[in-house]
């Protein structure tokens, strides 16, 4: 049921702004009732945090298929770009729930696996600082492609997003055959 929810919404993002959407429309497109939408959701917000979530952590899991980095962010990408329609949609309606910080949170979280797999221990603090600042300007310029202000292929958005990264991070994803 969730999903024929989220699949509704995305419906309705098709022709109009989410916060013009109301929890009836939802409903109605879905073909059930209020009741049932908030037995799973509190609002059309926890709704799309749901539906975030959700493709968030598939499209980690695409990262994860990747050897590299680079082959990584390419499906990350792709996947996106599949799901283009409600990332912008997710997006350009970001204060309401802050999805930005929580995709923040998930790929530092998927980085920080990554290294500390590989080396068997934690990350340093100048090591964190540096991945908190790779991510966080990751996510700005993800959301600057998503919303159409960044003209790229995923590609060309990944090979962009490995150039940035920081020296010395680069140097220990080097060593990590990770770039």
């Amino acid at each position: 049921m969730k999903y024929r929810l989220a699949e509704a919404m995305k419906t309705c993002m098709r022709t109009m702004p989410v916060e013009k959407i109301t929890v009836k429309e939802i409903v109605q497109e879905c073909g059930t009732t209020r009741q049932t939408f908030y037995r799973y959701f509190l609002d059309k917000y926890d709704l799309i945090n749901w539906y975030f979530d959700k493709i968030l952590l598939e499209s980690f899991e695409h990262m994860g298929e990747g050897t590299t980095v680079y082959e990584g962010l390419c499906k990350k990408f792709q996947y996106i770009e599949e799901e283009k329609l409600f990332f912008k949609a997710a997006f350009r309606n970001d204060q309401q729930n802050c999805l930005r910080e929580h995709d923040f949170q998930l790929i530092l979280a998927f980085y920080t696996r990554q290294i500390e797999e590989k080396t068997k221990e934690p990350i340093s603090e100048n090591l964190r600082f540096l991945l908190e600042m790779y991510c966080q300007g990751s996510i700005y310029m993800t959301v600057q492609w998503v919303l159409g202000e960044r003209k790229s292929t995923p590609q060309e958005m990944a090979k962009a997003l490995v150039s940035a990264m920081p020296s010395e991070l680069y140097d220990v994803m080097k060593q990590l055959n990770l770039v």
